[in-house]
This record gives C-alpha cells, sequence and structure tokens, in this order.
C-alpha cells in the first residue's frame, strides 16, 4: 500500500479497506467486512485513554493491534489515524484467495464461507496470534494489497457493528454489498 495509506480518518480507512487483500504468511485473502472505532466511540477499547492494552492504539498508523476476546480469540485491526488519536479498524471478514488448502486444515470441517467469516474464525483460519500485536502491517509477515480487477469497484454497505454493547446504533460495519463470505448476521 502507498505511504500515508493508514494514516487516515477511521470510518474512510475501513470503507476503504473493502475489496483491498490481506495476507499472512502468504495467506489469506479478501477483505469483505470491517468495522470502524475511534476514540470518542464507547465500544473503542481507548475511549478510557491509555493502557498497557490499548497503547498499540495510541502508536502510527499501519500497525496491527491484536488482543484476545472474551479469553478465546485473538482478533486482528489496524491502527488508523495520526499517532496520538487511538483509532482501529477491527478486519471481520475475508473471502479466502491464497493459501486456501492451508486455511482449511486450521478450520477443518467448515464450508469455504465460513473459514474466515467472523474475526476470530479469520485470525484462526491464518494463524493471526497475539504476538503480531504492533507488528506493521504492511511488512512481512502481514501484506496488504490494493483493490484491482472485480474488487476495483466494489459496492459497500454501511450498517450498525455486532457484537458490542455499546455505540451498537453507529453504522460503521463495512461490507461488500451480497458477499456471501461476510459474517453473519449479514447486514442487508
Amino acid at each position: 500500500m502507498a505511504a500515508g495509506f493508514f494514516d487516515a480518518p477511521v470510518h474512510a480507512l475501513a470503507r476503504g479497506l473493502i475489496g483491498c487483500s490481506l495476507l499472512y504468511e502468504g495467506r489469506g485473502g479478501v477483505i469483505v467486512e470491517t468495522e470502524s472505532y475511534d476514540r470518542d466511540d464507547p465500544a473503542c477499547h481507548a475511549f478510557r485513554g491509555l493502557t498497557p492494552r490499548t497503547e498499540v492504539m495510541f502508536g502510527p498508523p499501519g500497525r496491527a493491534y491484536v488482543y484476545l476476546s472474551y479469553g478465546i480469540h485473538a482478533l486482528l485491526n489496524i491502527v488508523a489515524e495520526p499517532e496520538g488519536h487511538a483509532a482501529a479498524v477491527l478486519i471481520r471478514a475475508l473471502e479466502p484467495t491464497v493459501g486456501i488448502e492451508e486455511i482449511r486444515k486450521r478450520r477443518p470441517g467448515h464450508a469455504d464461507q465460513q473459514l474466515c467469516s467472523g474475526p476470530g474464525r479469520l485470525t484462526t483460519a491464518l494463524g493471526i496470534g497475539l504476538e503480531e500485536n504492533g507488528a506493521e502491517i504492511d511488512r512481512q509477515p502481514f501484506e496488504v494489497l490494493g483493490r484491482d480487477g472485480a474488487w476495483s469497484v466494489v459496492e459497500v454497505h454501511e450498517a450498525p457493528r455486532i457484537g458490542i454493547t455499546k455505540g451498537v446504533d453507529l453504522p460503521w460495519r463495512f461490507s461488500a454489498a451480497g458477499n456471501r463470505f461476510v459474517s453473519r448476521p449479514h447486514p442487508w
């Protein structure tokens, strides 16, 4: 990605990532769903300020903010906006396109559309763990590629976020309209 791509308003970045590709250790796919969180949002981890857990969110844009959700799943976010602003984009779902056999081995018994359809499923399928917290998202083992081909123009659907208890009415869930790899409940 171009220098400065991640140094953008968090909601614009969340929308702009739809149709881009995310790879981790050479496997991944097209981002089809994201959610955005900023410091003034009560659902954002940084809402109460700087803590050891949220330090990465206050850092430079383009870093991975990986945290443990409910003690079970590591979730991947990409830090947005200038350093000190504390905003991040949750990567909710991918349409797997690269390294699918390895992804299937990590999520055996699941249909392809369920391999990466949810933030916990996605990190399990790609093998992303807490050790990646703070890593640069545009350097190995990560790679983010811009939209191309059929994805160069994609209709992005906006809806309220899911899986949270605060700020639930805010329309900051972004998805590729009609894409079957989006997590449930489908926003359309």
